[in-house]
């Protein structure tokens, strides 16, 4: 097996990425599948914390636009999360590898507390560690959170999962011309608003130079082929395109 370029790498999935063909909820053949890439990295040694979203149960920030007061939707918002993040944790479990549920919000009989120190020494146990519940405040999306706790647990980069293979220049999904970036920077992110992650999950990378793949979740082995080093989808960093990855 390839040798991993990554010691500690956190992989943001959304929670819409759940659904998978659904219309809303969790397929459990998507999460089985997720659950059987992550094992089939075990060889690698790379430590893997993982930040996930709640869009296919409830998203706050639509329920704001429909009525609802922001604050208490985000808070729904956040205890969506920690349902996604309960069903990974069972699905890697039933796979045989040990994982851990943190939430920014106290729930003791389902999650331990968010504890830095607590959620590296999981990690250097060998255990995947799920983080819930975002930063565990209101107008703060999990995309922030990936961002904060990949800082705060000293991760080597951020794999954001999404449904397409990279960064586009406009949605592929609509648009055939559509032009994928194989690397680009922060500042151009932001500029163009492209929808990698959020302006302040992109704003945190930036200040702290922390790089982010945006790869497709749903074909097989790609998680394995960027932690050894593989060109897979884009790469977000600081300065001029490196043509050296390798």
């Amino acid at each position: 097996m390839s040798r991993a370029r990554f010691k500690r790498v956190l992989l943001k999935l959304s929670g819409e990425a759940l659904m998978g063909s659904k219309s809303f909820g969790i397929d459990q053949k998507v999460v089985q599948f997720i659950s059987k890439e992550l094992k089939g990295l075990k060889g690698l040694g790379v430590q893997i914390a993982i930040v996930i979203g709640g869009g296919n149960i409830f998203r706050g920030l639509e329920a704001s636009a429909e009525g609802m007061e922001r604050t208490s939707a985000d808070y729904m918002g956040m205890l969506a999360t920690a349902l996604n993040a309960l069903a990974l944790q069972n699905a890697l479990e039933v796979n045989g590898m040990p994982s851990r549920v943190l939430s920014a919000i106290e729930m003791r009989e389902l999650a331990e507390p968010y504890i830095r120190r607590r959620a590296v020494r999981h990690l250097e146990k060998g255990r995947f560690v799920i983080f819930a519940c975002g930063t565990g405040n209101p107008y703060f999306t999990t995309d922030t959170a990936a961002a904060l706790r990949a800082m705060e647990i000293g991760a080597d980069i951020i794999l954001k999962a999404t449904k397409v293979d990279g960064v586009y220049s406009s949605d592929p999904m609509k648009d055939p011309a559509a032009k994928r970036f194989p690397e680009i920077t922060y500042i151009d992110v932001l500029k163009r608003g492209l929808k990698v992650m959020d302006s302040t999950a992109i704003s945190l990378c930036m200040d702290n130079n922390l790089p982010i793949v945006v790869f497709s979740l749903m074909k097989k082995g790609n998680i394995s082929k960027i932690l050894t080093g593989k060109k897979i989808g884009t790469v977000v960093r600081g300065g001029a395109p490196d043509a050296k990855r390798d």
